[in-house]
């Protein structure tokens, strides 16, 4: 009779490198935080840029957006000589040197119903210049004056009337008798802390066309 044997199955090894030691999960873990700190830093630094591109952004578009609306006016603005209670001035001021030109004419606003008187002059707020506008009835005193304040922080403001081929910083249609062929108006505005400030400038070119 065979006595046959099977081979006996191998004992499985344990092997010694099976899972990690103590000090091995402390490096990974101190790495993963090291690449995350970074990760974070790079995405904050990221998300800085774009608020500041935001901001900046922001604050040239209001700013074109009131020397779109003073275009407007200007190009509707109406002088009459037999009408007293029309009028178009350009003063030359300044503060300290930095330019703030007024500028007072009568055009049709959506503030006040008829023709206004309206009126932007340069205002010391604190350290800073702030832009303001003043709108009021244009015939007698009747209503009360609109007050605004348009845009703050400025470098200067500046108004020039242009006749023929000058520029001049004052005008008053009512000694010179007719309107400017064209108002340049500049602005200087800072889009940011510690920079320089940025120049917009707009032109209007005054119809003087409007009914009375």
């Amino acid at each position: 009779m065979l006595n046959l044997r099977l081979p006996a199955s191998p004992r499985p090894r344990i092997s010694k490198n099976a899972g990690f030691t103590l000090l091995e999960v402390l490096v990974a873990v101190a790495i993963t935080s090291i690449v995350i700190a970074a990760l974070y830093s790079a995405f904050s630094l990221s998300r800085r840029a774009v608020d500041a591109v935001d901001d900046s952004l922001i604050r040239i578009q209001e700013t074109r957006a009131v020397l779109d609306t003073m275009k407007r006016e200007i190009e509707s603005a109406v002088y009459r000589k037999d009408k007293p209670y029309t009028v178009f001035k350009v003063d030359d001021r300044d503060f300290y040197g930095k330019q703030a030109s007024q500028m007072l004419f009568t055009s049709f606003s959506p503030l006040l119903p008829g023709l206004a008187k309206i009126n932007y002059t340069v205002e010391e707020n604190g350290e800073t210049l702030v832009l303001k506008k003043k709108v009021s009835p244009a015939f007698g005193a009747r209503g009360e004056t609109k007050s605004t304040e348009l845009v703050e922080d400025i470098e200067s403001f500046t108004v020039e009337a242009g006749y023929g081929d000058r520029l001049v910083k004052t005008w008053d249609s009512g000694a010179a008798g007719s309107m400017p062929d064209e108002i340049r108006i500049s602005m200087k505005v800072y889009t940011k802390k510690g920079e320089s400030p940025l120049t917009i400038s707009e032109i209007a070119r005054p119809r003087c066309d409007k009914p009375l």
